[in-house]
């Protein structure tokens, strides 16, 4: 929250921002962390450039006429960026095929994507795409959503800021709030893990980074971008 105002505010004093926040009990109770064996902690490789791995998965939620909804998650790894979240009735693995494309028309394609064992991941139409694209298909393993746990963290996320807080009557309004979300939290919501910016911002430092010839060209600036 001091983040966000201080771009307004730059004299804003941090210590008062908490004294308020904490007044008015705006805090998101934390939801206890379960323990599991040593055994289930399967340490995730940390990516280290945008587009190295993308992480997805499937979150449900159902209409106020009771009629299913799916949502397929996408997010980069490195950045934290919600690369796309498609809401529809239901995704088979030729519809996520064909989102992932869209996406990588701006984005460019994923290095190695990550997913569970679920039959739109295994299906002969994503294998079949991330072979032509030479992409590394990352498989969990069956019962360790953990292995997964970047998703699975983003997830739990968007379950409490966007579908718990929204009672959605039909499609189009599910798919136009949760895209409001989602701007929300890849354009203005800065994130303490990527430099508390937010995560398109991270993101296009890097891609700018990448390709600009004076990051290579030796140690005139070594100062951290």
């Amino acid at each position: 929250m001091h983040d966000l105002l201080r771009l307004d505010f730059p004299g804003v004093n941090h210590k008062r921002v908490y004294r308020l926040y904490s007044a008015a009990n705006l805090a998101v109770r934390k939801r206890k962390k379960v323990r599991r064996p040593p055994a289930e902690r399967t340490p995730l490789n940390i990516a280290t450039q945008v587009n190295e791995v993308w992480s997805m998965d499937f979150v449900s939620d159902s209409l106020a006429n009771g009629r299913r909804l799916k949502c397929l998650t996408v997010a980069d790894d490195f950045s934290h960026e919600a690369v796309d979240i498609a809401v529809d009735y239901g995704i088979s693995g030729q519809y996520v095929v064909r989102l992932l494309d869209q996406a990588a028309r701006f984005r460019g394609y994923p290095a190695a994507v990550r997913t569970d064992n679920g039959p739109e991941f295994t299906s002969r139409a994503f294998i079949a795409w991330a072979q032509s694209h030479g992409i590394r298909h990352i498989l969990i393993e069956p019962g360790r959503p953990m292995q997964n746990g970047y998703i699975e963290s983003f997830n739990g996320r968007f379950r409490d800021e966007c579908l718990n807080e929204h009672w959605f009557e039909t499609l189009k309004q599910a798919r136009t709030e949760i895209a409001a979300w989602r701007r929300d939290y890849n354009e203005v919501r800065p994130h303490s893990s990527i430099g508390r910016i937010p995560p398109a911002q991270f993101a296009e430092q890097h891609r700018r980074n990448a390709t600009d010839p004076a990051q290579h060209a030796g140690p005139i600036n070594t100062e951290i971008q």
